[in-house]
């Protein structure tokens, strides 16, 4: 065997004048600038990616401080409610709209006779108002007016000055949600 090299001759003298046989830095060039290009878009993905993941968190904090209010606004609602529902409410703006707590009720029996002796329900008696102590001249003062005038009648200074008569007040409405400023 020889180890000797000598020159080449016919074709592969053509190729080895093509392909040079010694060390050299071209060959390097394009796999340094293959892996720097992969390694800057990865990290330029691995930021966008994360950009991505902190808006969609600012959005669910945001979800949810909405949520936290709503839920404030319907417990607030459902005590209105509540407050709206309850017994001594609904016997006070009954009182409010001229409503009178019904007498003793009669039952129909599934033959048609009539159980019971009704009564008509009947406006309670007016609690009676404390006189009023003299003044220091002696006569004594004019009773405040505890109740709506009978409409038609005046009130006061007589026949110089208009009739007055209370306006029938409905219930207030119950106050309407707000969105909190947003």
């Amino acid at each position: 065997m020889s180890t000797a090299k000598g020159p080449l001759k016919g074709r592969a003298a053509r190729l080895g004048r093509l392909m040079p046989s010694g060390p050299s830095s071209a060959a390097r060039t394009p796999f340094v600038l293959l892996v720097v290009v992969l390694l800057g878009g990865g990290l330029i993905s691995l930021l966008l990616l994360n950009s991505a993941l902190n808006q969609g968190s600012f959005k669910l904090n945001e979800l949810k401080d909405r949520t936290t209010e709503l839920t404030d606004e319907e417990q607030a609602l459902q005590r209105d409610v509540d407050d709206y529902a309850a017994p001594d409410a609904l016997e006070r703006r009954a009182r409010e709209l001229g409503m009178v707590p019904g007498g003793s009720p009669a039952f129909l029996g599934p033959d048609g006779k009539v159980l019971g002796e009704p009564s008509e329900a009947a406006a309670p008696k007016p609690t009676p108002t404390p006189s009023r102590r003299p003044t220091p001249s002696g006569k004594p003062t004019p009773p405040a007016a505890t109740g709506s005038p009978k409409p038609g009648t005046t009130t006061g200074a007589g026949a110089t000055g208009p009739a007055r008569t209370a306006p029938a007040r409905a219930p207030a409405p119950p106050p309407t949600p707000t969105n909190s400023g947003r």
